[in-house]
C-alpha cells in the first residue's frame, strides 16, 4: 500500500472512531485535518456526518486524494474518543509514524467498553432512583424506580446484542421497563406511578447524541446537527411508544 494511502486510510479511521463513540462532528473532521496536513497532505477538506466520512487532499507527491468510510454503528464511550484524541496530537508532533498510530488505532477500536457491564447496571440503578425523588420528592418510591431503571438496560443490553436493531431495542427495553415499574406500584412497593416510570426509562433518555445535534447545530454543521436530533428524536418515540404500550396492555 503507498504512503499516501495509508496516511489516508489512518485519518479516516481516526474520524470513525471518534464519531462511532460519541465525538462532536466539528471535533472529528478537525483531527482529521490535523492528522493529515503532518501527514504532508496539502489542501485538506474532511466531512463528516453520522453515517458517513470523506476526505480529500493533495499528497506531498502530487497525486489528488478523496476517500470516505461508511458509519454503521454508534455507541457512547468518551474514553475512547479521549485516547484517539491524545493519539491524533502525538502524531501531529511526530511522536508516531504512520503505521504506529494505525496500530495504536486499532488497538483502541478492539478494546472492551471502558466501563464493565455490571457497572453499567449499577449506574443505571442509581440514576434511575435518584432521579426519581429529583422528580416526585418521594423516598418510598426510589427503590422499585432503582429496579426499573436496573431492568431497563439489562433488556436494552440483550436486544441490543441479539436484534441489532436501535430503536426496535429500546422499544421493548422502555415496554419491559413500563412492565416492572407497573407491576411494582400495584404490588404496594411504590406509591406514584408517574416518579417511578420516569426513573425506570432514564437510562434510555439520548442525552449525548441531544447535546452533540445542539453542538453541531451551533456550530454550523446542520447535516450532522439535524441527523443527531433526528436520531434522539427516534430514541424518544421508542421509548415513548414503548411505556405507552405497557401502560395499555396492563390496564386493559
Amino acid at each position: 500500500m503507498k504512503e499516501r494511502e495509508r496516511l489516508s486510510d489512518l485519518c479516516l479511521l481516526a474520524g470513525k472512531l471518534m464519531v462511532t463513540y460519541g465525538a462532536e462532528t466539528y471535533r472529528a473532521e478537525d483531527t482529521m485535518r490535523r492528522m493529515a496536513i503532518a501527514g504532508g497532505m496539502k489542501n485538506v477538506h474532511s466531512f463528516v456526518t453520522t453515517t458517513g466520512i470523506f476526505l480529500s487532499g493533495v499528497h506531498e507527491d502530487g497525486h489528488n486524494i478523496m476517500q470516505m468510510i461508511r458509519i454503521v454503528d454508534r455507541f457512547q464511550d468518551l474514553n475512547k474518543v479521549t485516547e484517539v484524541n491524545h493519539l491524533s496530537r502525538e502524531f501531529v508532533l511526530g511522536r508516531h509514524s504512520i503505521a504506529e498510530a494505525n496500530q495504536v488505532l486499532l488497538t483502541i477500536s478492539e478494546a472492551p467498553m471502558n466501563y464493565p457491564l455490571w457497572l453499567i447496571y449499577m449506574a443505571s440503578a442509581v440514576a434511575g432512583g435518584t432521579f426519581s425523588y429529583l422528580v416526585g420528592d418521594s423516598m418510598f418510591d426510589m427503590v422499585p424506580a432503582a429496579v426499573g431503571g436496573l431492568i431497563t438496560t439489562l433488556f436494552l443490553v440483550l436486544f441490543q446484542h441479539y436484534l441489532k436493531a436501535k430503536f426496535f431495542s429500546e422499544y421493548l427495553a422502555s415496554f419491559f421497563g413500563g412492565i416492572t415499574a407497573l407491576v411494582l406500584v400495584h404490588s404496594g412497593f411504590g406509591n406514584n406511578l408517574d416518579q417511578v416510570v420516569i426513573g425506570t426509562l432514564i437510562p434510555l433518555v439520548p442525552g449525548v447524541p441531544l447535546t452533540n445535534s445542539v453542538r453541531d447545530m451551533m456550530n454550523g454543521d446542520l447535516i450532522s446537527g439535524l441527523a443527531r436530533g433526528s436520531e434522539a428524536a427516534l430514541t424518544s418515540i421508542s421509548i415513548a411508544a414503548g411505556v405507552a404500550t405497557s401502560v395499555s396492555l396492563f390496564l386493559s
